[in-house]
């Protein structure tokens, strides 16, 4: 690409055909995006997101312990293609591994650079789950509080430091490298179900082997379980399963088999997210899960918005009941999804959603 055999047409193309979607769980079209930020006045920077908030998911620490070179070179390669400046790496501050493994590569790789390369830095991640948000990331990268910021104006227009801003999950870059040295075709000829592309599972609860799978996009939860992790735990069954994280939502064992993969759950009150898939048996509550999830969203919201704030601390406190108060907590959920200020508030409900519809005769 520096050297011109391949121009950033082609790459933009080959990103585009392949059907990379932003892989931290807002399934943005990445080629798009690489094009939309390309077409902005310089100079452009880039951030690169690998806070991985969401519980249960850690993908991205797994690739990154394991093979740091591909996201570094699929960094690169964005950078070139897009025409970036200066590259912004945000990284979870619980990650220490990874840190000395980052920091040893990129010195590395600016002690002996392959071209003139664009200026990285690695910024430490504050510890705060709102900061997977892009917008709130990037506040947290200019030195201030991790807040969103209101849209418009998009960061691919006005972003870090007022500059356009080319924002990524650390995975979509993982698999830039692969794309432009196989094709577009590799990376979208894997799938099930009618869907394209591959995807990594994190893996955990009540199965017999969990951790990142490598699966193919439209796989179901259920052939997941017994494909790659070895099928559920003896003396447990599938009672239900959360697709994507803490935000996802929460599913029933009767829909075991919805393909997997963006816009396929989204009919059912859930998204897949960061593809964090965690198990659950006869021996769980859905409803206990529900309330784990909105007193940790009642523990990280940054507070700016009150339908968040006031939203995920009543609801917590409603869900402790024995009884739900399926009235009160409706009028909560309509008010995060349709005033919070970003997706934690507006996510929130859903597992509360999620109970009420499929698990209702836990809560009445």
């Amino acid at each position: 690409l520096v050297n011109g055999e391949m121009d950033a047409e082609a790459v933009l193309a080959a990103m585009e055909d392949s059907g990379l979607r932003g892989l931290g769980g807002a399934g943005f079209p990445a080629g798009r995006k690489w094009r939309i930020v390309r077409d902005q006045p310089a100079p452009r920077l880039m951030a690169v997101n690998i806070d991985e908030g969401e519980p249960g998911t850690f993908k991205d620490r797994t690739y990154l312990e394991r093979d740091p070179h591909r996201f570094l070179e699929g960094m690169l390669v964005a950078a070139q293609a897009v025409g970036i400046d200066v590259c912004y790496i945000y990284l979870r501050d619980e990650y220490h591994g990874c840190r000395a493994i980052l920091e040893a590569e990129i010195t590395k790789l600016q002690a002996n650079p392959p071209y003139p390369l664009p200026k990285i830095e690695l910024r430490r991640g504050a510890g705060a789950y709102i900061c997977g948000e892009e917008s709130a990331m990037i506040e947290s990268i200019e030195g201030k509080r991790g807040e969103p910021r209101m849209r418009p104006p998009y960061i691919a227009q006005v972003g870090l430091f007022g500059r356009p801003t080319l924002e990524h999950n650390f995975e979509t870059l993982y698999w830039v490298r692969d794309i432009i040295e196989k094709g577009a075709a590799w990376f979208s000829s894997f799938g099930r179900n009618g869907r394209n592309g591959l995807r990594s599972f994190s893996v955990s609860g009540r199965v017999k082997f969990p951790g990142v799978k490598l699966a193919p996009a439209g796989i179901t939860v259920a052939e997941l379980i017994e494909e790659y992790c070895g099928g559920m735990p003896d003396g447990h069954q599938l009672y239900g399963y959360l697709p994507g994280g803490a935000s996802g939502g929460i599913f029933p064992a009767s829909l075991s088999n919805v393909p997997l993969d963006f816009d396929t759950l989204q009919p059912h009150g859930g998204f897949i997210g960061s593809a964090a898939v965690i198990v659950l048996s006869q021996h769980d509550k859905a409803r206990d899960a529900a309330l784990n999830m909105m007193r940790f969203y009642a523990h990280e919201s940054c507070g700016q918005c009150t339908p968040c704030r006031v939203g995920t601390a009543k609801a917590s406190t409603l869900m402790e009941a024995p009884v739900w108060d399926n009235t009160t907590l409706e009028d909560l959920n309509v008010v995060m999804t349709d005033a919070s200020i970003c997706g934690l508030g507006q996510a929130a409900p859903n597992p509360v959603r999620c109970v009420q519809k499929y698990f209702a005769h836990e809560v009445s």
